[in-house]
């Protein structure tokens, strides 16, 4: 009876009222300083924001590991069909090795002509691209500026910076409700560039193949523009136990016509190494067969 006697006498002291309003204060600063804590945490590491969704997690950590795991070459054709069916043809050919410090993608593609466009795309691990370039009458690469990252690859409607997929590694990712696309149930994947990236892009959404995680179809809204870009991927199947699309279209939103990259032949394990990516080497190797 004595402790609560003195509580009670404490209480009505005005000392104990400040005393208790200062604690009140300090529990209600504690509190919005925790809740800041966690809204920074969540910026600052996406990952732990998004780790309780796990269609995002196993559809961000499928289609990472399948570009992680890219070991190719290829050939086939690039074409350009107009407005009114008439179609520019140009040979493609290209090899993706992922090493320890990234992706490296070398593409070439001759014209008509002789003229010839080379093309080694560099995408680190966090996502990250660089673009080195020898453009028709260039004899050496060159940094590609950012600048020309969006202009048309041989006239068609694909950009330069299309040739890597480097917006599954942007750190803004959401799933939204599930589509079908098609026949193919699909996760939608919705990834949001930031200030840290470099791309001409504000958003890309996926439609990816549940069954497969490989995209079936993509659509691009460009920055500042709200312009869009689809891209539809066909004859999807195995090769070398590695999913693959053997055609892929660009359409740009507005502009008659569409584009078509097609795969004839190529390895899907191709065992690349560091040397088979110089690409003043490949252009002076083509050079000397001339």
């Amino acid at each position: 009876m004595t402790f609560l006697c003195r509580v009670v006498m404490l209480s009505r002291s005005r000392k104990f009222g400040r005393y208790t309003e200062a604690r009140r204060a300090n529990r209600a600063w504690t509190i919005q300083v925790f809740i800041a804590l966690l809204v920074l945490l969540s910026l600052v590491h996406p990952s732990r924001a998004f780790a309780a969704n796990p269609d995002l997690e196993t559809v961000l950590t499928g289609s990472r590991q399948r570009i992680e795991k890219l070991d190719y070459r290829l050939s086939g054709r690039l074409t350009r069909v107009e407005g009114d069916g008439k179609r520019m043809n140009y040979k493609f050919a290209a090899k993706a090795h992922w090493f320890p410090d990234g992706l490296s993608v070398l593409c070439e593609i001759s014209g008509p002509g002789s003229e010839k466009t080379s093309l080694l795309l560099h995408m680190s691990v966090s996502g990250h691209v660089t673009i080195k370039a020898i453009l028709p009458g260039e004899k050496t690469a060159s940094e590609l500026p950012f600048e020309r990252w969006n202009d048309p690859l041989v006239g068609t409607d694909f950009s330069y910076e299309d040739m890597v997929e480097s917006y599954f590694f942007w750190k803004n990712q959401e799933v939204i409700a599930p589509e079908k696309y098609g026949a193919r149930d699909c996760f939608v994947l919705k990834s949001i560039s930031g200030s840290q990236d470099r791309t001409y892009y504000d958003s890309v959404t996926s439609w990816i193949d549940r069954s497969i995680l490989y995209p079936v179809h993509v659509v691009k809204t460009l920055r500042g523009t709200e312009q869009r870009k689809e891209f539809i991927y066909y004859g999807l199947r195995q090769v070398g136990g590695v999913w693959t699309a053997m055609q892929a279209e660009a359409k740009l939103q507005g502009k008659p016509g569409s584009s078509i990259l097609v795969i004839e032949r190529g390895s899907a394990k191709a065992n690349l190494g560091r040397k088979d990516f110089d690409i003043n080497h490949s252009n002076a190797q083509e050079e000397n067969v001339k």
